[in-house]
């Protein structure tokens, strides 16, 4: 066989003498030049005992589980909601009787942000992009005739994480379902809030204080949850590539690790809860690559930087989305096709849950007949391609595991950029990861706009296509949530209320855990904004400074 710089020079010049190169960045999109082709050259220093290993075997490149899909198929995890509680509960239902396997909720921007649906700052917002929560009765009507015992409940919640949570464990007691019981995950990453959503409250320090009170209590009361998510999606949908989401991702990751460990807590008790969230985009490989090297990472870290000795310690779970933002308005059925080519991507890259965004969300909330042939998608590919019948099957591959490996690499010297800053939270303050990610959309913005990247619809093959269904959201839906919140004022034992508030005012200044007071409040009807603005009292609200 050939030497490839020999192959390159000739058999690959004249073949590209006779028929030239396209025109066409032959780089992934995080801008890592592609070789025309990748031999055992490019892997001559790979060593598979150490980076790859067999599936479930340390450093988990291959996946957390020996048997995989073979044994169990990826949790199949749509994210729903939208109006009121009632509207999301029937979503949710018709979503099981499709045959999902977990539920995922999404809250509207009042929710996210603190407020209580009746507030000034609520004002035409309620329900507008996921279901309005402001108290257990919202969430009693949520989770009416569903088990929480039986399906496990992802809620993408941060700031008021810690509330959002309290209310539905304390849905799940009034039910009679003990604690122990209860499976499903908080996002609860405050620090890509900063990073990228900016649906921050509190200033950095006492926001992730609040999540390192879920890692303590958690473990004791409710050990079949997740308590964090650490998000990848958003950092990705904000604009980054695809090594910037590895690499801050798993640097907040990190954080909250470090964090934990200075409260006092050992790594082996939390570490096992702690479950990451990443984005499926369009550039294929690359995708698969990310979440191979994003679990061999994490495995090393966990191992030999914080001396974690439970092998659970080791594994990064991962629930994976397709990527919003690569969806069109133009075209929208195309989207189709982008979706089944993100989630095949999820699949090959072991991801343990998945959602698949619907073809019309480029232009509102998912419609219900959308929503649902997402999900089809997913089985499509779940019962009758045979992905899943072999554990990560392109292993080996010389061009991946090139990718896998320069992914890594370059995460890596992210992790050392960060610490040289002071860590992650000296980082935001410096404007680091804005500077970063809003250098990344420009370029990628650039390339739409010059056509050097082809986008199918939009600057290439544009043509007139039929209107597709709008979801709309009532009006009414805001009205509504007023009139139960005043209800839910008028009915519950103040008294009770009161002390409640009263005990979570004195455990947040106190600098104790906040936990058992959250779940209290939950318990006495005490609204999200009644105990956001507690915690605003005490720690503040944080103000993002200006970059020039």
């Amino acid at each position: 066989m050939k030497e490839k710089k020999r192959w390159l020079a000739e058999e690959y010049a004249e073949a590209t003498e006779r028929t030239e190169e396209r025109d066409y960045p032959f780089r992934t999109l995080s801008g890592i030049e592609a070789d025309p082709v990748y031999t055992h050259e490019d892997l001559e220093s790979f060593d598979p005992d150490t980076e790859l290993n067999y599936p479930g075997s340390y450093p988990y490149t291959r996946g957390v589980q020996a048997s995989m899909y073979r044994g169990k198929l990826w949790t199949m995890r749509m994210f729903a909601g939208m109006g009121s509680a009632e509207q999301t509960n029937e979503r949710f239902k018709r979503l099981l009787d499709a045959g999902q396997t977990g539920l995922s909720t999404a809250f509207d921007l009042p929710t996210l942000m603190g407020y209580d649906s009746d507030h000034p700052f609520s004002k035409g917002e309620v329900g507008k992009c996921g279901v309005a929560v402001s108290s257990l009765a919202d969430m009693e009507v949520l989770f009416e005739g569903i088990d929480p015992a039986a399906v496990t409940t992802s809620m993408t919640i941060n700031s008021p994480a810690n509330a959002i949570w309290a209310m539905y464990l304390a849905m799940a007691e009034n039910k009679g379902v003990p604690l122990v019981e209860l499976g499903g995950t908080i996002q609860n990453d405050i620090l890509k809030e900063f990073i990228a959503q900016k649906e921050y409250i509190f200033p950095p320090a006492p926001s992730v204080k609040l999540v390192i009170d879920t890692f303590e209590w958690g473990p004791a009361n409710v050990p079949k949850w997740n308590f964090v998510s650490v998000s990848g999606y958003h950092i990705r949908e904000a604009g980054s590539t695809a090594v910037q989401e590895l690499a801050f991702t798993l640097a907040d990751g990190i954080h909250y690790v470090r964090k934990a460990i200075e409260r006092g807590l050992d790594v082996d008790e939390f570490a096992p809860r702690i479950s990451f969230f990443f984005n499926l985009h369009n550039d294929f490989f690359e995708e698969i690559a990310k979440l191979r090297a994003a679990r061999r990472i994490w495995a090393r870290q966990m191992r030999e930087v914080f001396g974690a000795r439970n092998p659970r310690s080791w594994m990064l779970r991962t629930h994976a989305q397709t990527a919003g933002v690569s969806l069109t308005a133009q075209q929208p059925l195309v989207n189709v096709a982008r979706v089944a080519i993100q989630a095949l991507a999820g699949v090959l890259g072991g991801t343990n849950s998945l959602h698949t965004d619907a073809y019309d969300e480029a232009l509102a909330l998912p419609s219900e007949e959308a929503a649902t042939l997402a999900l089809r998608t997913q089985q499509v590919i779940a019962y009758e391609t045979g992905v899943a019948s072999t554990v990560d099957p392109l292993a080996g591959s010389y061009y991946l595991e090139n990718l896998t490996n320069e992914m890594e690499r370059q995460a890596l010297a992210y992790f050392d950029q960060i610490d040289a800053l002071g860590g992650v939270e000296k980082a935001i303050e410096a404007g680091f990861f804005a500077r970063e990610i809003g250098d990344a959309a420009y370029e990628q913005q650039a390339e739409i706009d010059s056509g050097e990247r082809i986008i199918v619809g939009v600057n290439r093959y544009a043509a007139e296509y039929p209107e597709v269904p709008i979801e709309r959201i009532d009006p009414e839906v805001e009205r509504r949530q007023a009139e139960r919140l005043a209800r839910v004022r008028r009915e519950r034992d103040e008294e009770r209320a009161r002390r409640a508030l009263d005990s979570l005012r004195e455990a947040a200044a106190r600098g104790s855990n906040t936990m058992p007071a959250f779940l209290e409040a939950a318990h006495a009807y005490c609204t999200l904004g009644e105990q956001m603005d507690v915690l605003r009292a005490v720690y503040g609200v944080y103000e993002e400074p200006v970059l020039i």
